[in-house]
């Protein structure tokens, strides 16, 4: 059988004449049309891309210069001759890529695709049968052609730029391009068309450049504005020139005659076809007949306030807010700490004069990007600092880019620290703080030690008492170096901290331990199962410290459990454990980057906590109404106490000096205390909450005993009656108690009110819940204290056992101390025997 190739037909399937090529390519449907239809356009962009490259790579590079200010900066006498070269070669490349570029014929397309199938498959459906056309064989050989180029795909295009293009310079144009897209600018392009229309509009001929001047400016802020150069050449005749103060104008100058005239400040340099100026003054600049008006814009100094005054947050550390503001923006600021040494109460470990110290220097954390109003929270601990908890000065300053300062009015502060209630604990930090204020303090000191560790069974234990036997030898020594005292002062807050919190501050670095190597863990993507065994160790190590810290709420400061004094968010552990389930959850999920989010949150949460639990507990959460006034009892509280405590030390003095029964030379300083004192009572009882209620008014009728009770010590200071204003003073001291506890439960009551499913019967419980002595009488049927501390029945028996609310240690226990110092002085032969039968009279009473 003959064959006959048609090299321009094809043949319909089942027909036997010929169909042409392009009627093949016409056809939208079946896979042979796509696929030549592809395969042609991929052909044209083959030869689109092999001729045209040049002309895409020169105007990219061209838009580029136009875009990133390049134009602008070339120079007058060079830019039109650079201008048409660059015109010229656009059309060469343009000419050149249209005499390379051919038309891509359907057979071209067809004979690419058909070189991709087997058999050649197209090539075969445009072949006719000479004889046997309408055979069974033939039939066959055409149906089997079909099925092959059924399978066509178009071929991908491949216009191979890289042999054409050796050294790149696509690759080169299309970077330019890139840049300019992303560091362009509008202004920089209008810059570069106006040089050129400059150029056209005044042509520069040969004589002109040889021997008529040119010239050119630039006016570059400085850098702290963050202003753009200006290019001056490019600016409107009689546009005025603004610029920042300190800016500096530099011109070029080409040719003979040309120079520049100013009134706006220093000169830069001393280069004459190069001079510069620096803006100081509003004037003017005269440059080869074109004149510039030049207003400079003042830069004011920077303003900077202080918020509120610093706060101490629950960990001890300060927090001080600030805000500032100036022109261009804050470069630096620092917060100033010194001690107000008039403000400091001089006595005891204070009384001598302090050891010079440095002031404390602090950087103010700032922004990044736009600092022209800032707003920010310096947190810092000072709690080490042999300052803290003393009365200083905090000035606050910002500093913007040519140094100007801007201070802030000083602010009259105490510097927040740390604070310590366990009695132990608080006495080891004051004895820190006076060898800190001086080492003339070590005698003292080292007395104070000796007192604290005699008799140590049961009081101090054996590692800690050999601690502080130590000290008390380095401190009896002959000398004291700075190093042995910053050793020591290490060592006692150490010491106290041990003593404060409980192994509280080891569970806390262990919790933070866990979370940090849990956050790492996420951040460099460990395995589930090692993130899985991370997230155990954190939850082991948070329920160890929420633990220890609700353990520690019961030994905290007695008034902080009603005033809720500490900083801190309050939550339950069952929250605790959503927290943490919620964090588990994130990282199941996948959701990494929230987990991390939430998983810093909540470290910061528990490093600022304040524990309360959520079962067992019939204490309520406190309202903020109440916080304040309750906050402000506590420190009377406090005062009042610490005046009884002075009011006892100024009875022994007088024992040891025979002198009972007369005013002491302090009693007049105690009396005005105590004046003092029942004035501020009576300011804070018009601002209790809850009047009317049951709560409220028992209350304010224990305050009323209170402000009398003071007010009879008072006169009995004032008349040298230091028994009778101590007996008067403890009544105070357990009406303000018996006061503070009626607006406890009050508080109490009411915080149970708005809470679903706890159990009723307890609005008459105590906050704490714990068991006392008198539990189930009313705040008005409290036994009274005696002027030894000891609680005493209607009857005026004594009631055995201790307050939970007395200050410091057991008050049955300081009774008996109190007892034995009577029982010791009153044996005494070689005392007076007025002081003996004075002390027989309390021993008979009491």
């Amino acid at each position: 059988m003959a064959l006959t190739r048609h090299p321009d037909v094809t043949l319909q399937p089942g027909a036997v004449g010929p169909r042409t090529p392009e009627d093949i390519f016409t056809q939208k449907r079946g896979p042979v049309a796509r696929a030549l239809h592809l395969t042609r356009w991929g052909m044209v962009w083959e030869q689109a891309a092999r001729a045209f490259w040049p002309l895409a790579t020169v105007l990219a590079l061209v838009f580029a210069a136009f875009s990133l200010g390049v134009v602008a900066v070339v120079p007058l006498p060079v830019l039109p001759w650079l201008a048409g070269a660059v015109v010229l070669l656009l059309i060469w490349v343009a000419i050149r890529g249209g005499m390379r570029f051919r038309r891509v014929r359907m057979a071209d397309a067809m004979g690419r695709l058909d070189r991709t199938l087997p058999g050649r498959p197209l090539a075969a459906l445009t072949d006719s049968a000479a004889i046997g056309g309408e055979g069974a064989l033939w039939q066959a050989h055409l149906a089997q052609m079909r099925a092959r180029a059924s399978r066509a795909r178009a071929v991908p295009p491949d216009a191979g730029l890289t042999r054409r293009d050796p050294f790149a310079l696509r690759l080169a144009g299309l970077v330019a391009l890139v840049m300019a897209l992303i560091f362009g600018g509008a202004s920089q392009m209008g810059q570069g068309i106006a040089a050129i229309a400059a150029t056209v509009s005044r042509p520069v001929t040969p004589d002109a450049v040889s021997t008529g001047p040119s010239w050119e400016g630039w006016a570059e802020p400085p850098a702290y504005t963050r202003r753009p150069t200006i290019y001056l050449n490019a600016l409107a005749e009689g546009q005025v020139l603004e610029l920042p103060k300190g800016s500096e104008v530099t011109f070029r100058l080409y040719g003979q005659g040309a120079s520049v005239t100013q009134d706006i400040g220093p000169a830069l340099g001393e280069d004459p076809q190069a001079p510069g100026f620096r803006a100081e003054l509003s004037g003017a600049i005269e440059v080869a007949g074109r004149r510039f008006d030049v207003t400079v814009l003042a830069d004011n100094a920077p303003v900077i306030q202080a918020g509120a005054a610093p706060v101490r947050r629950a960990d001890g550390r300060m927090v001080q807010d600030f805000s500032a503001q100036d022109d261009h923006g804050v470069v630096t600021g620092q917060a100033v700490i010194a001690l107000d040494l008039p403000a400091v109460d001089r006595r005891f470990g204070l009384a001598i004069d302090p050891e010079p110290r440095p002031a404390v220097e602090l950087a103010l954390p700032l922004p990044r990007g736009d600092r022209r109003a800032v707003q920010g929270q310096l947190t810092e601990d000072l709690s080490r600092h042999p300052w803290a908890n003393l009365p200083v000065s905090v000035s606050l300053r910002a500093v913007d880019g040519i140094e100007q300062v801007g201070e802030a009015q000083p602010m009259q502060t105490v510097l927040p620290g740390r604070r310590f209630f366990n009695p132990l604990a608080a006495a080891l930090i004051e004895m820190r703080r006076d060898l800190l204020w001086s080492r003339d303090n070590a005698g003292r000191s080292a007395e104070i030690l000796r007192a604290v560790t005699w008799q140590p069974q049961g009081f101090v234990e054996q590692p800690l008492y050999l601690e502080l036997r130590g000290a008390v030898t380095l401190l009896e020594g002959d000398s004291l170096t700075d190093k042995a005292r910053d050793d020591l002062a290490e060592a006692l807050w150490q010491a106290a901290v041990q003593l404060e919190d409980g192994g509280l501050s080891d569970a806390l670095e262990q919790m933070r331990q866990a979370q940090e190597k849990l956050s790492e863990a996420i951040r460099n993507g460990a395995s589930p199962d090692e993130i899985q065994r991370l997230m155990d160790e954190l939850k082991a190590a948070t329920d160890a410290y929420t633990e220890m810290l609700a353990q520690q709420g019961q030994q905290q400061d007695p008034s902080e459990r009603f005033t809720g004094e500490q900083q801190g968010q309050q939550i339950t552990g069952d929250q605790i454990q959503q927290m943490m389930d919620e964090i588990q959850r994130l990282m199941n999920e996948g959701r990494m980057a929230e987990a991390q989010e939430l998983l810093e949150q909540f470290n910061r949460m528990m490093e600022n906590l304040q524990v309360r639990q959520s079962q067992g507990q019939g204490e309520g959460q406190e309202g903020s109404s109440g916080n304040q006034p309750m906050n402000r009892l506590a420190d009377t509280l406090r005062e009042q106490q610490q005046l009884s405590d002075e009011a006892f030390r100024d009875m022994q003095e007088q024992f040891g000096q025979g002198q009972m029964g007369q005013p002491s030379d302090n009693a007049q300083g105690l009396a005005d205390r105590q004046q003092q004192l029942r004035e501020e009572l009576g300011q804070q009882q018009g601002l209790l909450p809850g009047q009317g209620s049951p709560g409220g008014d028992e209350a304010r009728r224990q305050l009323d005993e209170a402000g009398r009770a003071m007010e009879e010590a008072e006169q009995a200071l004032r008349e040298g009656d230091m028994g009778g204003a101590l007996q008067r003073q403890a009544d105070a001291i357990q009406s303000m108690r018996e006061g503070m506890r009626a607006l406890g439960d009050m508080m109490a009551q009411q915080g149970q009110q708005g809470q679903q499913g706890q159990q009723q019967g307890q609005e008459g419980q105590q906050p704490g819940g714990g068991d006392r002595a008198g539990e189930g009488q009313t705040a008005g049927q409290r036994p009274a204290l005696d002027p030894l501390g000891r609680q005493r029945d209607g009857n005026g028996h004594v009631i055995a056992g201790g307050d939970p609310l007395a200050e410091g240690v057991d008050p049955a226990q300081r009774a008996r101390d109190l007892l034995d110092e009577i029982r010791r002085r009153s044996g005494e032969a070689e005392r007076p025997q007025d002081e003996r039968d004075y002390l027989g009279r309390l021993l008979d009473r009491f």
